[in-house]
């Protein structure tokens, strides 16, 4: 049985009402536009924002606030709080009024968060979408990013830097003749070296001054250059050469007290022992293995010859070690996705890799080669200056001006019958469009945010690469 009220008891709208102590609808007004929303709503703007402070004093007995701002940007960014992602009428709007916009109301996180997540990269559909120019004839050197992509990039004795719109903030001067080594401690330091000034600098981005020194002395207690820098969440890594090349160390230091906290791989060279005590010239954390990886190699009459370490920096200890005589590597990598390490071999110019579980095995010679292994013994040095890096679970190899893009194919069980590991298969990708490929040879690669960044020689600005189906 269905009970129905009198005519008389309904409102006039005919729907019964509910009276509420305290409503959940905030109204804003914003430029002479009304604006309704709910308070829970404003509060994923986050507790110190202008919009949390509006919900908190929002009451219906009371005229809603007014904001003296444009009503169109506020609506994008309100579409922003309630989606977590700008609506797609965003684009026929300026970005960067939408950040200063994003800005006042204190939002700017959400706005890096819907436009430069990491977890936004996808490498299968990246294509150059701008350059960076910088001011000066030098190429970069080095070029460091932050994980929502801001990037720094050096050339010469200065520092350009550009927030995570790709902005152009500031150009800074170092004291430097050239950067070689740089890594983005946060948006505001960098750690700074160069091979042939002493002691590494973690220079305030904003100043251009440098906050501390740091440096490393051998027994003779002579000065010390920066070969390679790299850092894991709690530690920043350095490895140091003495100005005399005849010792070489790695030092960890606490990452935000930039104090000491251990010495690995210290090395005092004599004569001989060079082959097996070269400085590292790059370093990576890997973190699900609590491992860091140095690389070094050097070239003599009788060719390239280079070792990889696997530290653990808890016991000094190495954990694993690759010595490189045949076809040593150009440049080497390691991902933790894939579970291997990857290296270009500078005779043959080819792609290797090396499944991390035939290290821990103790495997002497655990490269396999996914081209052409007849060129390993040409001579020809064609893998000199190509770069490999390793992002999720892909690496990226330059060659010359190309970029080739490495991904394993699962092909059946990774386990034969006799309960060994079956070859692993790797399918090779060029990326770019046409008209991306080719050019002079890329000397920089990283990623940053949902891009990929790169350098060319003698070419004064940074290529920007991302989805063109995202964002501007």
């Amino acid at each position: 049985m269905i009970k129905t009220m009198a005519p008389s008891a309904l409102p006039r709208n005919g729907f019964k009402q509910n009276h509420r102590p305290e409503s959940n609808i905030a109204t804003i007004d914003v430029g002479g536009q009304l604006f309704q929303t709910t308070k829970q709503t404003l509060t994923l703007a986050g507790p110190d924002s202008l919009l949390s402070k509006i919900s908190d004093s929002a009451a219906p007995h009371l005229p809603p606030p007014f904001i003296d701002r444009d009503p169109e940007l506020f609506s994008i960014l309100l579409s922003l709080l309630r989606t977590g992602n700008l609506p797609s009428k965003a684009k026929a709007l300026d970005l960067h009024d939408l950040i200063s916009e994003s800005q006042f109301y204190g939002i700017e996180t959400l706005m890096i968060d819907s436009l430069s997540n990491p977890s936004h990269f996808d490498a299968f559909n990246l294509e150059k979408s701008l350059t960076l120019p910088f001011n000066g004839r030098d190429s970069p050197s080095v070029i460091a990013t932050t994980p929502f992509g801001s990037v720094h990039v050096a050339h010469g004795s200065k520092i350009t830097l550009f927030d995570w719109s790709l902005r152009k903030k500031a150009t800074i001067l170092t004291e430097f003749s050239a950067v070689d080594s740089m890594l983005a401690v946060s948006t505001e330091l960098a750690a700074v070296g160069a091979t042939d000034f002493s002691g590494l600098q973690i220079v305030d981005l904003g100043t251009g001054s440098v906050r501390e020194t740091l440096s490393w002395e051998n027994v003779t207690r002579s000065g010390s250059t920066v070969q390679a820098i790299g850092s894991s969440q709690e530690s920043l890594f350095v490895s140091f050469e003495s100005s005399r090349r005849n010792s070489n160390s790695i030092m960890i230091y606490d990452l935000n007290t930039m104090c000491p906290v251990n010495e690995i791989g210290h090395y005092e060279i004599f004569g001989a022992q060079i082959n097996s005590a070269l400085p590292a010239t790059k370093l990576k954390w890997v973190p699900g293995y609590n491992l860091l990886m140095a690389s070094g190699s050097h070239g003599g009459p009788s060719g390239v010859c280079g070792n990889i370490k696997f530290w653990d920096i808890r016991s000094g200890n190495v954990a694993w070690e690759v010595h490189e005589k045949v076809d040593c590597f150009s440049d080497v990598t390691v991902s933790e996705e894939l579970s291997a390490m990857f290296k270009i071999g500078v005779n043959s110019g080819e792609v290797f890799y090396a499944d991390l579980r035939s290290l821990s095995l103790g495997v002497e010679q655990p490269w396999v080669c996914l081209g052409d292994k007849r060129k390993m013994v040409s001579g020809k040095k064609e893998g000199v200056g190509c770069r490999i890096e390793s992002h999720g679970s892909q690496v990226y190899c330059s060659k010359g001006g190309d970029l080739e893009l490495w991904s394993e194919v699962a092909v059946g069980s990774r386990k034969s019958s006799g309960g060994e590991s079956e070859a692993r298969h790797f399918r090779k990708n060029v990326m770019g469009r046409m008209k991306d490929m080719g050019g002079s040879r890329i000397t920089n690669l990283t990623f940053g945010g949902n891009k990929m960044f790169m350098t060319r020689k003698d070419q004064q600005y940074v290529e920007v690469w991302q989805n063109s189906a995202r964002g501007y």
